[in-house]
């Protein structure tokens, strides 16, 4: 080892390129096992974020089903989830094959792809409208002719949607004749995980309405399946409701199921029979399974022997085995401390699990031992370890003696030095009920292999530490996130290690909503929003129906909460910021349309406060291109070091204004439906009150393009 060079934080010189980031990380998901073939979701960075189906044999063999351009991605709730199911198959031998169902992004529909096959049929009905018919969640039926899954109907223009559960025959006569495809259940507005009982006489299903949230309450029901297996009646509700989250219901045998509910405040496992009450199998101030943003996340499954073996714990999931017939949850000694979903046949186990120093992982595992089989990893070559941060779970003190969960990952470089306390960013993770876990993120290690320490803030709102710390945010939303994150930042600033003069904040989605309110107070330097939430109004109006009502329990409803819509959104408060900003933004995001941002930009300008705003076209919430990913890598490490004067080697430099952009027609154009949204909730409520990374912010807006990506 050479001599550790001395040189200013944030211009460490490391082996880290965004290039490195962009295209060298997979992700991977949705891990499947029969005996000893593994199926699992894999994307293609370099191929515009395409998501391929991989499929591992006994031997090793690993193979690529589905070339360009199909791509295993459901767009249901936009947030999408499980996009495949592997499907047996009988040949003329008698001997089972299994080919994947799978919904492909282009048109949403299901597409069977057999064994050996050249190219995927279709099973669906064409739609009548681009990406009108989606289907998510799928389960193949006992009887091995036809799947259940969630659909989700997109009529007219868009605007009005609806859910069921509904049956596919796999012969393919749906793609045909629509009338193929059955409606099993509906009268909600929302369902997942529809599992039928292993003797298909019996439907088990997940089901909430608007203005709830799945982490808000659900119910569980479950129905009798027709003798034809058309229809599901005498539905009746066991377990769940308004103030109860249940999830993930299996079956146990005919008769009874296991599933997880928050109703002593934590996502506890459960046992419930046909009739009769539930029982608690478990009870522990843990969560056993992580928040339910995406469809078909597996927090626990049944072996053969009719143990459990399940997800638990809190920001980081573990994974342990419970036994039924002595109520013991024995830990897994693995490796790994960040798993995410699980998948078994009864007898093997895989799922999706990393750790701070280990990427995301498929994996396979042996209950019994604890022995864990790597069968791909998210990133094949791995930085050395001296330039990975040692990341670390703490509990910092808050506001009025609580606590805010974070986790700290401090610079870390083995061949650089610097003297003082670093700059810190802190991270505000989406959601808001999301979670920061301490699993390795080559993308952080960009920063804090720089000399750029992060910290990743859990803040009051985020998963994994009870219902009670989930609602603190409730009405609270820019107002209890805020205040965690400054916190965070000043205790780190308290114990010596956080420069309180190079402190900065960035979020995407709802974390940029936290971060530019952050920058109303005199906490952090700067701040960076990758589309993030700028008008609460407009989104009330404008998002997807997942979370239209999402802002009732987050802020209140409307129009009785206009005034505090208006007061918490950082769009009416950009006159109370005075720090530099960059916002990065998709042009085509149906969650938060890309007017937020650029409207937001507009406000900066109008006081000439530094900003830049750059607009990566085609991508949608969330960066899903490499060259994409690269640029807002690279651009906001230049902004960092515009802002604390430091010169990152080898990045190109970033520009910040402090006019506006020339108005165009169009322009004038996409103001307009805020101000009419504007104006028909004064109406109702008229006493509320109130490129490259070098290029220079947004040149002229256009026109918002329709959204084709969730």
């Amino acid at each position: 080892m050479t001599d550790r060079v001395t040189a200013p934080y944030g211009a460490w010189p490391s082996p880290i390129t965004a290039s490195d980031v962009a295209r060298g990380e997979r992700r991977l998901g949705y891990p499947s096992v029969v005996g000893e073939e593994t199926w699992w979701e894999e994307s293609r960075p370099d191929e515009d974020g395409r998501v391929t189906v991989m499929h591992r044999a006994g031997d090793g063999t690993l193979t690529e089903l589905l070339d360009a351009p199909w791509s295993a991605r459901t767009r249901v709730h936009e947030y999408g989830g499980r996009s495949y199911l592997p499907i047996p198959r009988r040949d003329d031998k008698a001997i089972t094959r299994y080919g994947i169902v799978f919904a492909d992004f282009s048109d949403q529909r299901l597409y069977l792809l057999e064994k050996g096959a050249k190219e995927p049929r279709p099973l669906t009905p064409e739609p009548e409208g681009p990406c009108a018919l989606r289907y998510a969640d799928m389960a193949l039926w006992p009887d091995g002719k036809r799947l259940v899954c969630v659909r989700e109907r997109h009529d007219g223009d868009g605007s009005a949607v609806s859910r069921a559960i509904v049956s596919v025959p796999l012969s393919g006569r749906a793609a045909e004749d629509p009338g193929a495809v059955r409606e099993l259940v509906t009268g909600a507005d929302f369902f997942a995980s529809p599992t039928p009982s292993p003797d298909g006489r019996h439907l088990a299903w997940v089901s909430w309405s608007h203005p709830r949230m799945p982490w808000d309450g659900t119910e569980l029901r479950v129905g009798s399946v027709d003798g034809d297996g058309d229809g599901v009646t005498g539905a009746y509700t066991l377990k769940g409701g308004p103030t109860e989250s249940v999830l993930a219901p299996r079956w146990r045998d005919d008769s009874a199921l296991y599933f997880v509910s928050d109703w002593p405040g934590w996502w506890n496992l459960y046992e419930i029979g046909l009739h009769g009450p539930a029982m608690a199998l478990y009870p522990a101030e843990e969560e056993f399974s992580p928040a339910p943003w995406r469809l078909g996340t597996v927090p626990f499954c049944v072996l053969d022997d009719g143990r459990l073996v399940a997800l638990h714990g809190h920001a980081d999931l573990d994974v342990a085995v419970y036994d039924p017939e002595t109520a013991d949850l024995g830990p897994v000694r693995t490796p790994l401390t960040g798993w995410q979903t699980l998948d078994c046949d009864g007898s093997t186990v895989v799922g999706l699990a990393g750790a701070a120093g280990t990427p995301q992982s498929v994996v396979r595992l042996d209950p019994a031992t604890g022995t864990v089989e790597t069968l791909r990893r998210a990133l094949e070559d791995l930085p050395e370890a001296g330039y990975l941060p040692e990341s670390r779970a703490e509990a910092l003190p808050g506001r009025y003696g609580g606590t805010v969960h974070a986790i700290v990952h401090p610079p870390a470089n083995p061949a650089a030095a610097a003297d003082g306390p670093a700059p810190y960013v802190v991270w505000v993770h989406g959601g808001p009920t999301g979670t920061a876990d301490s699993r390795l993120d080559l993308e952080k290690a960009y920063f804090t292999s720089r000399g750029i320490g992060i910290i990743d803030v859990n803040y009051g709102g985020s998963a994994g530490y009870g219902r009670s710390y989930r609602e603190r945010l409730q009405r609270q939303w820019g107002v209890v996130d805020v205040e965690d994150a400054a916190a965070a930042a000043r205790a780190l600033v308290e114990r010596g290690a956080a420069d309180p003069e190079r402190l900065a904040i960035r979020g995407g989605s709802a974390g940029g909503f936290t971060a530019l309110l952050a920058l109303t107070g005199d906490a952090f330097a700067c701040g960076v929003s990758l589309y993030g939430v700028t008008d609460l109004l407009r989104l009330a109006e404008e998002t997807h129906d997942f979370e239209s009502r999402y802002l009732d329990s987050l802020i209140g409803p409307l129009p009785g909460y206009a005034a505090t819509y208006r007061e918490r959104s950082p769009i009416n408060r950009a006159d109370e910021i005075d720090v530099p900003v960059l916002l990065l933004q998709g042009s085509e995001d149906p969650v938060v349309p890309p007017a937020q941002a650029s409207g937001f930009g507009r406000a900066l300008a109008e006081r000439g406060v530094p900003h830049a705003h750059i607009e990566f076209e085609g991508e949608s919430h969330g960066f899903r291109k490499a060259d994409s990913r690269r640029r807002a890598l690279e651009a906001e490490l230049a902004f960092y070091g515009e802002v604390f004067g430091f010169t990152p080697p080898g990045v190109p430099g970033i520009e910040l204004v402090t006019e506006p952009p020339a108005r165009t027609e169009e322009a004038e154009d996409e103001a307009g439906p805020a101000e009419e949204a504007q104006e028909a909730v004064d109406e109702v409520e008229p006493s509320g009150e109130a490129g490259e990374p070098a290029e220079r912010a947004a040149p002229a807006e256009g026109a918002e393009r329709p959204a084709e990506q969730g």
